[in-house]
């Protein structure tokens, strides 16, 4: 038997035999790590223990500490739900589980009834007892005529269907532990006593395969970590996100309104309107720095326009279509900005004196996002983002990406969203262009990141079909990752298009494309930053930065001449003078997030001073000239300051 070599993170290499499983080689580095190992990364790609190693390759082993190790946690939890469904409903029919595991499991069953909450509960004491039996995990690998004897026998019609949809020559795999088996392509825990600790969460009804004319089931939803501690942090994170869900602050201050007449399509109230403008309001003033100008293409065009970009063939289920006034003319709406970028720079000529090139638009987009994917304003089908196209001689590239990173540092500074990590996304296994092109492309971007001093990390195969990408990826406060800002390196659409420029030697070039956003997505980037900071906003992004609450109904004209010269030095101000008590209207622009609350009463209006009292604060500041207070406040406002007293 021939040997492999297995590369360790930490540079160590290790011959074995060919056909080692991964737990071996945890147990050959150590008896701890072979104790702790919950599977393998091979390459970026996370397998099971049992896997066997055929070539020379790199090896990691998942352990409770990395992220990836709760992943599987959750899914083996996945399987001892479903066992213990089936030891409870013996006639349970076990369709199929969850792909994302990061937060939560799940399981779709076949039942006569309904689950009722007294079957959780019952459920999830079952699944504490299989825990406690330890049992071992075992992959098997199986031939196709041996998986539809196996599920034929146990009466599960629902997976044998699930069968067929297997490939024909793909490995098929079964996982046991105990007397359960089912159909999975792992990876497991090693034994069952590595699900510390479960929580089942609710049931609901579904479809098989989503066919509302085919079975109906119920789903189950659960969570599972290594220890219970984990469990329980995780539990007060899940409350502390419903408590600041995007779509419940957003209507308790007035941003937005979501309805069944207009799916996946806000409405924006004036609050949200207001928050919306500052965000581009704050980004396009920083365009004159970068060097950017706006563009607006329109909102309609010939398909001829996406099938010469590759959206026609890559993106068409995912775009609006329909039939023009002339015969046989079809008609997209517009989904991206870049196809019509690219058409707008190939109708007049260029020359490398003009380069970099870097077009921004806001215009309105429209996806034809599937109903059971919309979520809120984070997943939405009109949306606009802060993009923009840049084309450049390809020796400008560096420059342009580092100025990219510039950008995005402080915008990001602005808005209090830190801790950032930077990813490269690699080609996927379709994709426009040369492998080699690729290859330069992804190659530089890595590049661009570490000279901007960040770590990088690679996503295999998850860029767009036409560019590899750099994505920004920022945990909230509630630990959750999420994608803001991208650049990317076009692989396909100067050449679809045809571009060119007249270079330095006086012929024509193709030039280099980027695709840009820091924000992204406008609504996706406000849910998120909803959520983030629960709705309390900076002082100069707030919506209302400023309420004046009169004492009396004679401190009232006083207290609107006040808020006349707010309004005057570009502040939002307004007069709460309604006739509620003053405890309740300050306790009111607190639940309202309003930075600031002046109380105007005959104090005040005699001297001409006011007494600030900050959002969170029991206490007014000490007083000051009414007039100080407002160049305050408007110096805070024009620097876009978050705090004006801190």
């Amino acid at each position: 038997m021939s040997n492999i070599s297995v590369r360790l993170p930490d540079g160590k290499c290790l011959e074995l035999p060919t056909g080692t499983f991964v737990l071996d080689v945890a147990r050959k580095i150590g008896p701890g790590l072979a104790k702790a190992a919950l599977a393998g990364r091979i390459d970026g790609k996370v397998v099971d223990l049992r896997t066997p190693l055929v070539r020379d390759t790199a090896l990691e082993i998942v352990t409770a500490k990395d992220p990836a190790g709760g992943d599987v946690i959750r899914h083996s939890a996945e399987h001892v739900m479903a066992d213990a469904v089936k030891r409870l409903f013996p006639k349970a029919q076990v369709d199929a589980g969850r792909s994302d595991h990061s937060e939560k499991f799940q399981y779709d069953f076949l039942v006569e009834n309904a689950f009722t909450p007294e079957d959780i509960a019952k459920i999830e004491q079952e699944m504490n007892a299989i825990v406690a039996e330890k049992a071992d995990f075992e992959r098997e690998v199986v031939t196709r005529e041996q998986a539809e004897k196996l599920f034929a026998s146990m009466g599960e019609e629902l997976k044998l269907s699930r069968l067929a949809d297997i490939p024909d020559g793909a490995e098929i795999t079964i996982f046991r532990h105990g007397g359960f088996v089912d159909l999975c392509r792992g990876p497991h825990v090693q034994n069952a006593s590595q699900i510390g600790a479960v929580k089942l969460l609710e049931s609901s009804g579904t479809y098989f395969r989503g066919d509302e004319t085919g079975p109906k089931l119920q789903r189950i939803y659960g969570t599972a970590f290594a220890s219970k501690k984990e469990l329980a942090e995780h539990l007060e994170r899940v409350e502390e996100a419903k408590r600041r869900d995007h779509r419940r602050v957003g209507a308790e201050l007035g941003l937005f309104h979501l309805d069944a007449l207009a799916p996946g399509s806000p409405f924006y109230l004036p609050n949200g309107m207001t928050l919306y403008n500052e965000l581009v309001r704050f980004v396009r003033d920083l365009y004159p720095k970068y060097g950017y100008r706006e563009v607006m293409t329109p909102q309609l065009f010939r398909s001829d326009l996406f099938k010469t970009s590759g959206h026609y063939e890559k993106f068409y289920d995912d775009m609006y279509w329909f039939a023009g006034s002339d015969e046989g003319e079809e008609l997209g709406v517009k989904a991206m900005n870049c196809p019509g970028h690219c058409h707008l720079f190939g109708t007049s000529k260029h020359s490398y004196r003009e380069l970099p090139i870097r077009w921004a638009e806001f215009t309105r987009l429209h996806r034809n996002e599937r109903s059971g994917t919309l979520n809120g304003i984070t997943r939405v089908r009109t949306f606009a983002q802060d993009d923009a196209h840049i084309y450049c001689e390809p020796e400008q590239v560096p420059d342009e990406i580092d100025r990219f990173f510039q950008m995005t540092a402080e915008i990001y500074q602005k808005l209090g969203v830190d801790g950032i990590e930077m990813a490269v996304s690699t080609r996927p296994e379709k994709f426009l262009g040369e492998p080699a092109d690729w290859d330069v492309a992804e190659k530089a971007l890595i590049e661009a990141v570490e000279r901007a001093g960040f770590q990088c990390r690679i996503k295999p195969g998850e860029a767009a079909f036409y560019a590899p990408k750099v994505e920004a990826d920022f945990k909230d406060v509630l630990g959750r990752a999420w994608t803001l800002a991208t650049i990317q390196i076009d692989m396909a659409m100067p050449g679809r298009f045809g571009l060119r420029y007249v270079g330095r030697d006086g012929e024509f070039h193709q030039p280099a494309m980027l695709h840009r956003a820091v924000l992204g997505s406008l609504e996706r980037f406000i849910g998120i930053y909803i959520e983030h900071t629960g709705g309390d906003f900076p002082f100069w992004l707030s919506p209302v930065q400023v309420v004046l609450l009169p004492i009396a109904d004679r401190h009232a004209p006083g207290a609107a001449g006040i808020c006349e010269k707010l309004v005057a030095a570009g502040l939002r101000a307004e007069v709460d003078d309604r006739s509620e008590t003053l405890g309740y209207r300050i306790r009111d622009a607190e639940t309202q997030k309003i930075p600031l609350t002046l109380v105007i009463g005959d104090d005040e209006l005699s001297r001409g001073t006011v007494a600030p009292r900050l959002r969170r604060s029991k206490q007014a500041l000490e007083a000051m000239a009414a007039d100080e207070l407002i160049s305050t406040l408007r110096i805070a406002n024009v620097e876009r300051r978050s705090a004006p007293f801190a």
